[in-house]
């Protein structure tokens, strides 16, 4: 009985594999807007009652295919938070943000899935919470250790807004983190500013503006890493570019 239950759960995750596989295709081709059940059924070849045995609703496999993006540039980013030690925190933003960018780089019609313009009519259910979160407690992760090795710098600008500095002691108190409010906000402000970068360079806003893609998104990202804090301890922080 048990090997027939593997063999089944088996050829469900195929059929769930073959599915969403297609449906990234059409993704890419199509839009996640004109994501169809039925086109997707049609293009395996099974009928469209058959599929919805899998995932009853579009939003539902919508939402698959969200997570899984979501933790395809999570896992990304906390390999690269492995590579590099923790006493170099500047070394470790910087890798962490570039795992980031490449993957989106690869994946343009994933990334546009999670970061792009919302889906009319979809709207993400709470479970692709955590895994939205996984880039962004990379980017914690970086803090922490930082701090815990005398590696962090307040940021020159400590005056925050009270309802700013609320929001931030409700964020740190939630991971078990113990961060000054400029710190965190600043750090908050970065994780958006990363994707920022990353956005631009995938939707083509850098196009005839930014050739050094590459060098222009390290120096950029490591401005973040400074405007948090992180210092490697014996390197000087980054110098300004020349005004032109």
């Amino acid at each position: 009985m048990n090997a027939i239950r593997g063999a089944r759960e088996r050829a469900r995750a195929e059929v769930t594999a073959a599915i969403k596989d297609e449906a990234r295709r059409q993704l890419a081709e199509e839009g996640a807007a004109r994501l169809s059940l039925r086109a997707v059924a049609r293009e395996l070849g099974m009928v469209s009652s058959a599929l919805y045995r899998y995932f009853p609703s579009r939003d539902e496999l919508l939402t698959a295919l969200i997570i899984d993006a979501y933790d395809a540039i999570g896992s990304a980013a906390e390999r690269a938070l492995a590579t590099v030690d923790r006493e170099r925190p500047v070394d470790r933003w910087r890798e962490v943000c570039r795992a980031a960018r490449q993957w989106a780089l690869a994946r343009p019609h994933e990334y546009a899935l999670i970061y792009g313009s919302p889906v009319p009519g979809y709207f993400a259910p709470e479970v692709t919470i955590a895994p939205a979160s996984r880039v962004g407690l990379a980017l914690v992760v970086v803090v922490r250790d930082a701090r815990a090795a005398g590696l962090l710098r307040e940021p020159a600008d400590t005056a925050v807004p009270r309802a700013v500095a609320e929001d931030a002691d409700r964020f740190t108190a939630r991971l078990g983190l113990d961060l000054p409010a400029p710190v965190t906000a600043a750090l908050v402000a970065a994780w958006a500013e990363l994707f920022g970068l990353i956005g631009f360079e995938v939707f083509g806003q850098f196009n005839r503006l930014v050739e050094a893609r590459e060098e222009f998104f390290d120096h950029a990202v490591t401005r973040l890493a400074e405007a948090v804090g992180l210092t490697d301890g014996d390197r000087k922080p980054t110098e300004p570019p020349p005004v032109l």
